[in-house]
């Protein structure tokens, strides 16, 4: 592939979009269904949180192995195989009630889910030009985003008209689209650019970069809250008695996003990360604030507004940090470590506020929920400000 291209809108580079788009969406109908259909047959939020916790944590497993794979195997091949893993993970979960087999089931999607978002953004991002990049990774991002806060309106709506099973049937389908677009794609070998003769293909140099780091454990902090968010907003629909239309929670998400997205790619390409970060992390907070006060839906709305134009700012900036931040070769391996960080926050978050709901209820968990993007600040302020005005004022001295 020619990075140096200019040209953003290929082929390639829309069905990768759309495969995103469709992945994320049944991803998070199931991440917002089952905990809503756990909590209702089971009574309990903490073990509805768990199914959550399951997938996330064997995604976060299944990771690490995937930098040096995509060196090794055809990223074409790993990507349909690992797409029919996922599709049967689903089937099998159909009229199922049992809580331990669907605990397994998830877990099963999560290694599918694990393989292919870290395939797909790095197939993504090894064809987006250099000096586009932000804005590619946004474009990017807003397919996954669009996903994200349309899977759990489409859960709720679905499982309010008819039921958690036919949210089943929904998903396999949607999957099944992918799988057939997945063929689509052109076969690759290995992701591009050579490893290094210093480089010696181990697991640990694929699996991780400490370039990376410290965009991944900002994003932790911030889907901590998206955890909480995903998870259990229909329990507060019901606590502030909302019914159905608390789902527009997640359509104004959506619709933030997709004006928010273009913007911010043009804003960290041209100014860098720095005017987007403080302003994210507010907007994030104001809307996690708005939910511990909604009892109406126009308050549900602005919460939407805020938290949406938050996350549709600060993920796709964190993503193309951690991606510049490592040599070529090692994209894969940034990509990997950052959705993993994304689903280690949203594990944390819907078994941590799960536990925090039942002592205190959803509108106080939310509230608790400001805490992790409050140490976002914190973290992000320290290393890229106070650091950086240290080193500024040693080099003078010296």
């Amino acid at each position: 592939m020619d990075h140096q291209s200019s040209k953003l809108w290929t082929k390639q580079f829309i069905v990768i979009l759309l495969m995103a788009f469709l992945f994320f969406i049944c991803l998070q109908m199931l991440t917002a269904g089952y905990p809503a259909f756990i909590s209702d047959i089971k009574h309990n939020p903490a073990q509805g949180g768990l199914m959550t916790t399951a997938f996330m944590a064997a995604a976060i497993v299944t990771r690490p192995f995937i930098g040096i794979l995509m060196h090794k195997l055809n990223v074409k091949r790993m990507a349909i195989f690992s797409l029919i893993f996922v599709l049967l993970a689903i089937a099998l979960s159909y009229k199922l009630e049992s809580v331990p087999i669907l605990l397994l089931l998830r877990v099963f999607h999560g290694i599918g889910f694990g393989i292919i978002t870290t395939l797909l953004s790095t197939m993504a991002t090894n064809i987006i030009p250099n000096h586009r990049l932000g804005e590619g990774i946004g474009y990017y991002g807003l397919s996954t985003s669009l996903g994200t806060s349309l899977g759990p309106m489409l859960a709720l709506s679905l499982m309010a008209a008819f039921s958690f099973h036919v949210l089943i049937l929904l998903s396999v389908l949607f999957t099944a689209i992918i799988l057939i677009l997945s063929f689509s794609i052109k076969s690759s070998s290995k992701t591009d650019g050579k490893p290094t003769n210093n480089q010696a293909q181990s697991l640990i140099q694929y699996a991780f970069d400490k370039q990376a780091l410290l965009p991944c454990l900002l994003i932790v902090c911030y889907f901590i809250s998206l955890g909480g968010v995903v998870s259990f907003m229909n329990e507060l629909g019901k606590e502030a008695n909302l019914g159905g239309t608390v789902s527009l929670f997640f359509l104004t998400n959506a619709i933030v996003m997709t004006v928010i997205r273009p913007i911010s790619g043009h804003l960290y390409d041209h100014f860098g990360h720095k005017v987007l970060i403080y302003p994210a992390a507010m907007a994030g907070i104001i809307g996690l604030m708005l939910l511990y006060f909604t009892y109406n839906t126009t308050t549900l709305l602005i919460a939407g507004f805020f938290y949406g134009l938050g996350y549709g700012v600060i993920q796709p900036s964190l993503q193309a940090l951690a991606v510049s931040r490592v040599a070529q070769d090692k994209k894969g391996t940034a990509n990997a470590m950052f959705f993993s960080s994304m689903d280690l926050g949203i594990a944390i978050g819907s078994s941590g506020l799960g536990v925090v709901a039942n002592s205190t209820g959803y509108h106080t968990m939310y509230a608790y929920s400001v805490l992790p993007i409050l140490l976002l600040i914190m973290i992000y302020t320290f290393t890229f400000v106070i650091n950086k005005h240290k080193d500024k004022t040693i080099k003078k001295a010296s």
